[in-house]
């Protein structure tokens, strides 16, 4: 018996240390599986982005890395050859009156976008509390906003002609009929506008119409308790709760104003003092055979829609808003 259990301590001793490896192995194996994991989760976010980044890079980043250098150049868009110009293509578009005058048409869409604003806060003020048809004048309001910008233009390139439909119609009132309302600067721009309002309203309605339907019921319950009028309910709640909604529709405002093309390439191509500053870029680069010149002239509007982006973001900048 003593001889038995001699034996079996040697075993013992002599096989301690192949399972002490044993473990030790294991252990490195499960801090290697461990780190992996961890590279593997800090890598995850990035293998979800890496196609929207290659996407952006490649059809954002990349023409507009293209674009700068073309705005230093002569290139005509066809030739191979492309001839360093410096800063002559800036001068140009600052020097020459007829390149940056055309700047001035985009007040008018900016009226135009400061008129969409008013209505569509005042439609979607109205509309979120419990009106009859509220849901039929919803979709009427949107409706514009699904049509197809050229067949809008077409359509009011015939309701402004003269004779058509709007002359029609004052006719009834005794006005007089065969207006050119395209043939005048002014009132072909005037007309252009109220087509971008006729048409954008109901984009900005619906913004401000999901903010303020964000808003929590108690409030306005509240508000109607303690005797609140429509218009306080309006100027205490509904106003803060969308401030930042708002200041995202100025900003799409004013960069729209600036970036106007499709509703006057369609309706006049340009003519008539309705040229923008995109129209003249397409018909400098298209039409003149001037990608160089034309190309300084995008990097111009970039400019300017980015400087006026950061001049509205530093004088309104993004509050939080809780109201609960």
């Amino acid at each position: 018996m003593t001889e038995t259990t001699e034996v079996a301590r040697v075993r013992t001793h002599r096989a301690a240390p192949s399972r002490r490896s044993t473990t030790t192995s294991g252990n490195s194996r499960l801090q290697g599986r461990g780190a992996w994991g961890r590279l593997l989760r800090r890598a995850t976010p990035w293998l979800f982005l890496a196609a929207p980044l290659v996407l952006l890079i490649t059809f954002t980043y990349v023409p507009v890395g293209n674009m700068i250098y073309y705005s230093f150049t002569d290139w005509d868009g066809i030739s191979p050859d492309r001839n360093f110009t410096g800063a002559d293509n800036y001068v140009q578009i600052f020097t020459r009156p007829e390149l940056f005058r055309v700047f001035f048409v985009s007040f008018y869409y900016l009226a135009a976008s400061a008129a969409q604003i008013a209505i569509a806060l005042y439609f979607a003020t109205v509309l979120s509390f419990d009106l009859r048809f509220r849901n039929l004048f919803k979709g009427l309001l949107f409706f514009p906003y699904l049509i197809n910008g050229v067949a809008i233009g077409f359509v009011f390139l015939y309701f402004f002609q003269d004779g058509g439909t709007l002359d029609s119609v004052l006719s009834w009132f005794g006005s007089g009929s065969d207006h050119a309302w395209l043939g005048d600067p002014a009132s072909a721009n005037t007309s252009l506008a109220g087509v971008s309002v006729w048409r954008f309203t109901g984009l900005n309605f619906v913004l401000f119409l999901g903010a303020i339907q964000s808003i929590p019921g108690e409030l306005y319950e509240a508000a109607q308790l303690d005797g609140a009028t429509r218009w306080q309910q309006f100027r205490h709640i509904i106003a803060p709760s969308i401030r930042p909604v708002l200041s995202l529709s100025i900003i799409l405002a004013i960069s729209g104003s600036l970036a106007v093309f499709e509703i006057p390439w369609i309706m006049t191509g340009g003519a008539t003092g309705t040229s923008t500053f995109v129209i003249q870029t397409v018909k400098l680069a298209f039409q003149f055979n001037k990608t160089g010149l034309a190309s300084a002239a995008a990097v111009v509007l970039l400019l300017i829609i980015l400087l006026i982006t950061w001049i509205q973001r530093r004088l309104v900048p993004d509050e939080k808003v809780d109201l609960v």
